[in-house]
């Protein structure tokens, strides 16, 4: 790819992250100033997935750091 041309898909990319990131700030900052009875909403499928796959990830850290012993054979 000619030089240019990346220097100029590197400056679009950018520019998208900037506004991205500035979207971020304005829904965290919104987040921030609603009500507490608008945080206690409905949970999303995402926050449901995001909770499971952390309480995985805490069993999965258990399960490695604990020390295996033998099991008993009748």
């Amino acid at each position: 790819m000619h030089p240019e041309t990346h220097l100029a898909l590197h400056h679009v990319r950018a520019a998208e992250l900037r506004a991205e990131a500035g979207a971020h700030r304005l829904a965290a900052t919104a987040r921030l100033t609603a009500a507490p009875r608008d945080l206690a909403g409905p949970r999303t499928l995402g926050s449901l997935r995001t909770r499971l796959g952390w309480t995985l990830v805490e069993v999965g850290l258990r399960l490695a750091a604990t020390p295996r012993t033998g099991a008993a054979v009748p």
